[in-house]
């Protein structure tokens, strides 16, 4: 039989291997921690990145993670604006502008999913295109958010109040997600 004090030895050991380290919350959170430091929005992508659910140990992993925050917030304001354009009542510059944001946030979720594509399915012989594409999408998507916003001038109210807070937090997303992407380029080389 086995003595106790070699029994704890042995777990001792085991949860101290990389295998176990990594796998440790606190782990991926320093990850996080140390990557969101010189993000635009430090606290907003500290925030989201450590309560994301899937993988977070690498910074492609990241990257990931970034862009899936940021599509799912334009889905989101996507599914919002769709229906505040439905509702009547508007003048006909505010349906306009709102019309506008419809369609730039539709580019911009078309553009977020070909990035979490792309980023999804890397490969050796083509990673530095793929990046270069993930870059100019989730670039395009934050112009397409600003074009948005851009449409409102002139336009008084709450609907361009909601639009602008909305439009402004899928932004800061974005722009995070294009500094993980950046990170994740960099880190490569």
């Amino acid at each position: 039989m086995e003595s106790p004090f070699f029994l704890l030895t042995i777990l001792l050991f085991l949860s101290s291997s990389p295998a176990a380290v990594k796998s440790k919350p606190g782990a991926s959170n320093d990850l996080v921690r140390s990557s969101c430091v010189h993000a635009s929005y430090p606290s907003l992508c500290f925030r989201t990145l450590s309560s994301y659910t899937g993988p977070a140990d690498t910074p492609r992993d990241l990257a990931q993670a970034a862009v899936k925050v940021s599509l799912s917030r334009a889905r989101k304001v996507s599914t919002l604006l769709r229906r505040r354009v439905a509702l009547a009542g508007k003048s006909k510059r505010e349906r306009a502008a709102l019309s506008d944001c419809v369609e730039q946030i539709s580019d911009s979720v078309e553009e977020l999913s070909k990035t979490l594509g792309e980023l999804k399915h890397l490969r050796g012989e083509t990673l530095g295109f793929q990046l270069s594409n993930a870059q100019t999408w989730v670039s395009a998507a934050l112009t397409n958010e600003d074009t948005c916003l851009d449409g409102f001038e002139g336009v008084e109210g709450k609907v361009k109040s909601e639009v602008k807070r909305k439009m402004s937090n899928v932004a800061k997303v974005t722009s995070n997600a294009l500094y993980m992407i950046n990170r994740f380029n960099e880190s490569r080389g």
